[in-house]
């Protein structure tokens, strides 16, 4: 990919995850492209998944072509770089840009080890320990059913 940018240049983003045969799963990662959207303004952000789900790279490649993108940035929603990173995705990626001449795409690095990680995993801990203390407060990824418990 050519490193230099253009003003008429249109991104869309392409977040990816691995994939699972959990709904809910896959789910979460069409609210996590939600808030990215509201988060950062931008317009044309689609979720992908690499492989048991869909919609896949290349669905989510062409939705973003179609949208008017002309740079499809390709971010694995992945905490480590690995295979799935380093080659899985790249070719994907490669496949569904091959059937879009003209329009350039980026695989970005994972989300990896980063200050804010770490503040969110302090968060975390923190709202867990509250709920299995019995106070009422929300952590948007337990409920009812699948909610922190102390184990003895």
């Amino acid at each position: 990919m050519n490193s230099e940018s253009s003003p008429n240049e249109t991104i869309g983003i392409v977040v990816v995850d691995h994939g699972s045969r959990r709904a809910a799963s896959n789910e979460l990662l069409l609210d996590v492209v939600q808030l990215f959207r509201q988060t950062t303004g931008r317009e044309i952000v689609e979720a992908a998944h690499m492989e048991l789900a869909e919609p896949s790279i290349a669905a989510a490649f062409a939705k973003c072509v179609a949208q008017g993108a002309n740079l499809v940035i390709v971010h694995p929603y992945f905490l480590s770089p690995g295979r799935h990173w380093s080659e899985d995705i790249p070719r994907l990626a490669a496949e569904a840009a091959a059937a879009h001449p003209g329009v350039r795409h980026l695989v970005t690095a994972p989300l990896g080890l980063h200050t804010k990680m770490a503040e969110i995993m302090a968060e975390r801990i923190d709202v867990c320990l509250a709920r299995c203390r019995g106070e009422e407060v929300s952590c948007g990824v337990c409920d009812e059913q699948t909610r922190c418990r102390l184990l003895e």
